[in-house]
């Protein structure tokens, strides 16, 4: 009798290669996203003529490929040619011009920076970059703290494609005018994937992370269509990973519905960004939420001010944006009521992904 069949011995495994379900896997292809890849690849021919490239801005929705698109492109560059840097910042972390310096500094193999001032140091970046041509893409570039480090990379680098990586297709809006005008950038939005899309990605992601055979086709469907319901990816991703991880819990050779419905409860707390990167006053924000849940986000900015604040109320409101974007909390819009449209605040509950 096989009394023991469906039981995973000490020894295996159900992942073949857990890495391609992290966000940042880089996988060969990136399906569906064909045409803006030839987009962002035409801002830079001009560079192998040894003309200048046209800078581009980068729109969309989270977890739709635009950091993998562009990354893609820069990995086809460095096996083309020698003769372009290539370089990407996630600006997350690196918000100031210093911290951008440095990261170039790093990308470049400059390592002498101690006691040296911003001035100095891109001095330095320039005297390189200028040996050859270069793209420089910046991603999440609404995270940062200054941007006239944006206006003196366009003028004093000779030879350059600026890509700009932001979710939110507004921002050039505010950007300072003198720094726009030097830009002239295109703009390429990357429009949501469909659901057959979804599904193909998470499959082409399910191939390389697990052995053939191991998700059942129930369990992987309620996946896509959770992850249909977010719009990002990386949902999906975040599922299979924690519904393989269940099925190995209970040394299971398979991935069941139940498997899935444990990931899904474990949806609760999850977010894309981990808080240790968010800078302090950002984390001070998302502190009080916690301690103030549903409030109004007026209610909120006076509580902020008499705790010592000292963002203004529009930068608050981009503060409260950013982490709802990375779902750190959840923001709902009520509209009319005495106290006309507001926006209500509150920690991330994800509910839709825990109904089946």
């Amino acid at each position: 009798m096989a009394l023991f069949k469906d039981i995973l011995g000490a020894e295996e495994t159900l992942f073949k290669n857990p890495v391609a379900l992290d966000p940042d896997f880089m996988p060969k292809e990136i399906p569906y996203r064909e045409n803006e890849q030839h987009y962002i690849a035409d801002c830079i021919k001009p560079l192998f003529k040894k003309r200048n490239g046209r800078n581009l801005i980068v729109t969309g929705a989270p977890g739709i490929g635009k950091t993998a698109a562009c990354k893609h492109i820069l990995q086809d560059l460095e096996k083309e040619t020698d003769e372009i840097y290539t370089i990407y910042v996630n600006c997350w972390n690196k918000n100031t011009t210093y911290k951008i310096i440095l990261e170039l500094c790093e990308a470049l193999g400059y390592r002498f920076t101690q006691n040296k001032k911003t001035e100095e140091l891109f001095g330095i970046v320039k005297g390189m970059l200028n040996k050859k041509s270069a793209v420089l893409v910046f991603d999440e570039i609404d995270k940062m703290e200054e941007f006239d480090f944006l206006y003196t990379f366009v003028e004093e680098i000779y030879r350059k494609t600026v890509v700009m990586i932001t979710n939110y297709k507004e921002w050039i809006t505010d950007l300072d005018q003198r720094i726009k005008s030097r830009l002239i950038p295109d703009t390429l939005e990357f429009k949501p994937y469909k659901p057959g899309e979804i599904r193909g990605i998470l499959e082409q992601r399910m191939k390389a992370a697990f052995f053939d055979g191991i998700w059942q086709g129930e369990a992987f469907d309620i996946v896509v269509e959770k992850t249909a319901e977010t719009g990002d990816v990386r949902t999906g991703l975040f599922l299979m990973r924690e519904a393989g991880s269940a099925a190995e819990e209970e040394s299971k050779r398979s991935i069941t519905i139940e498997h899935v419905k444990k990931a899904t409860s474990r949806m609760q707390g999850f977010s894309i960004k981990k808080d240790s990167e968010l800078e302090e006053s950002t984390k001070e924000i998302l502190e009080l939420v916690k301690s103030n849940p549903d409030m109004r986000i007026g209610e909120l900015f006076k509580r902020y001010q008499k705790d010592g604040g000292a963002l203004t109320y529009k930068s608050f409101q981009r503060r409260i944006q950013k982490l709802a974007e990375n779902k750190f909390i959840s923001v709902k819009k009520l509209m009319g009521g005495k106290d006309g449209t507001t926006t209500i605040v509150k920690p991330f509950e994800h509910k839709k992904l825990t109904e089946f």
